[in-house]
């Protein structure tokens, strides 16, 4: 059998570094520990000194002493929002997410014209489409590309940025996308634009509705991407793996682009 080798790859994924101006709600911390550090361990576990290999300088270590599954990229699952789906039952955990979906043709739509507070809409998403030839199908996995990825590490990102409306992330469902992502901060408006929408028009249908869409169509999307404008429109395939964090609503996670020239 005949197997296609990817030819190169593209991260697609921010680098997990502790980041003095991200909010308290991003906040990255990593403890890195020396070489030296574990040759005492082994000395203390009983080998002599003497008895070390010559060139042992011992083995690095490092812990995660705080990282939020939400704080760099991640994958949310549908029970990110909320316990149970439309009809009570109850929806997925990061865990529980299909291995089938973690791999598959990848589309990007570009909506790096949409202006900070301003909502992404069905009309746009097809507008996108119709300029670049691509097409979405069962399994393809959307990317939106705002641009907003050039605050990540500034202490204003999670403030900067268009959203995908409820209507233009059921239209994507609808269009068997089961897995979508986004290069800003969240899916749905940044939360001063709800919040202030919200209030202006007394309506209390309008905050996190992107996300909502979730509970009565269950999908899986990725946040915090970034080098959305190094891709084609299509082309190429994604591949995103979770960490596997039990009864978790998210777990950060490497996004690659495969390509086959």
């Amino acid at each position: 059998m005949t197997r296609l080798q990817p030819s190169r790859f593209i991260d697609l994924s921010k680098e997990i570094v502790e980041n003095r101006a991200d909010p308290f709600f991003m906040k990255v911390k990593v403890k890195h520990y020396s070489h030296g550090r574990a040759r005492w361990l082994v000395r203390m576990l009983g080998l002599p000194f003497r008895l070390f290999p010559q060139d042992f300088a011992g083995w690095a270590d490092d812990t995660i002493t705080r990282l939020g599954v939400h704080s760099t990229t991640h994958i949310d699952a549908p029970w990110h929002y909320g316990p149970t789906d439309a009809e009570g039952r109850k929806l997925p955990t990061i865990e529980q997410m299909p291995l089938d979906l973690m791999f598959g043709a990848g589309v990007v739509l570009d909506m790096s014209h949409k202006r900070d507070g301003e909502e992404i809409e069905v009309a746009d998403l097809q507008g996108s489409l119709a300029a670049t030839g691509a097409t979405l199908a069962c399994g393809t996995i959307a990317l939106i590309r705002t641009g907003r990825d050039r605050y990540q590490g500034q202490a204003d990102y999670w403030k900067r940025g268009t959203g995908v409306g409820p209507s233009a992330t059921e239209w994507l469902i609808d269009q068997g996308v089961k897995v979508m992502g986004i290069d800003q901060w969240g899916w749905d408006l940044p939360f001063h634009h709800q919040i202030r929408r919200s209030r202006a028009e007394n309506r209390n249908d309008l905050f996190w509705s992107g996300h909502l869409v979730g509970r009565r169509k269950p999908y899986w999307h990725i946040e915090q991407l970034r080098g959305l404008e190094l891709l084609p429109a299509h082309g190429f395939d994604v591949g995103v793996f979770p960490l596997r964090l039990h009864n978790a609503s998210a777990a950060p996670a490497r996004v690659v682009a495969f390509f086959y020239d």
